[in-house]
């Protein structure tokens, strides 16, 4: 649509993860334009990697819905306290769990608070990603090849494994996957083959859960406009980002929101074990 920016953009580049106020354009999260309609109402959700992007653009559809919110994050601590302002502003509960998702220990924790200061969880969003650009699988180390299985996709199994214990029939578990489970990028081995790792997981945990009525599905965002963007990839790249796509441009976090919400949706009670994707009309077949 064009009220959402187009390519090229300016040059420029972040250290990890990055920062969104310092992106230029700054991302839309849906902060003026998202409206609830009670679709959540009383919901407890967890969403990990809600400081920012994609994330946070759930935390703001879900508080607006009527959901309380956990964000998990890494440390990006400003980037935090902004979600939090929104959750709070759409008068819900924001509950801010900083850590490493490496640790199976603190996946355990964000779980341990949820319980604690939410009264529960209805809601697991998987949703922080690790990534990282390389153009030859010589410059992958191990350490790096590592890091992203334990970010992408352990952490999804310890927090899946540690929240369905507390879920009641009619929850729901909602990972990110991507377009690259489907159409892999060479240049982010890592990331995709985690994706892909991702999908099935989702498949297999629909599967697994249906007779506890707790529903599984995934969402496979195309290229969106986040802080991981310019923080992973050189300046060129980001300046063309998006335009691989047919809609020429990448697509906003608050354009993914919807999903989110229509799959946590309890009138959403036989979509279970599939995907979506949201990639500005590239197919996914």
């Amino acid at each position: 649509m064009s009220q959402y920016p187009t390519p090229p953009f300016p040059e420029q580049q972040q250290p990890m993860p990055g920062r969104t106020a310092d992106m230029q354009p700054v991302p839309d999260h849906g902060e003026q334009s998202y409206r609830g309609s009670g679709r959540l109402a009383g919901k407890r959700a967890v969403i990990t990697g809600a400081d920012s992007g994609i994330g946070r653009a759930v935390a703001i559809a879900y508080a607006r819905e009527g959901a309380d919110v956990l964000i998990a994050y890494l440390d990006e601590h400003e980037d935090a306290e902004e979600t939090k302002r929104h959750v709070e502003e759409a008068g819900r509960k924001a509950v801010l769990v900083p850590g490493d998702l490496q640790s199976a220990q603190h996946c355990r924790w964000i779980i341990d608070q949820a319980v604690k200061e939410l009264g529960g969880i209805d809601i697991l969003v998987n949703n922080a990603a690790h990534q990282a650009t390389f153009s030859s699988i010589g410059d992958i180390s191990d350490e790096e090849w590592e890091l992203t299985f334990k970010v992408n996709i352990h952490a999804m199994f310890y927090l899946t494994k540690a929240a369905v214990p507390h879920m009641k029939p009619g929850s729901a578990i909602i990972n990110t996957a991507s377009i690259n489970a489907d159409n892999p990028n060479p240049s982010l081995l890592a990331y995709a083959t985690t994706k892909g790792a991702i999908q099935n997981f989702t498949a297999g945990l629909a599967q697994l859960l249906a007779e506890k009525e707790i529903r599984a599905n995934a969402v496979a965002p195309g290229p969106i406009w986040t802080p991981l963007i310019p923080s992973t990839m050189t300046a060129d790249k980001v300046k063309n980002f998006g335009m691989q796509v047919p809609m020429k441009r990448p697509g906003q976090p608050a354009e993914l929101a919807t999903a989110y919400v229509m799959l946590a949706d309890p009138l959403s009670s036989y979509v279970s074990g599939t995907t979506i994707a949201v990639t500005g009309g590239k197919p996914v077949i």
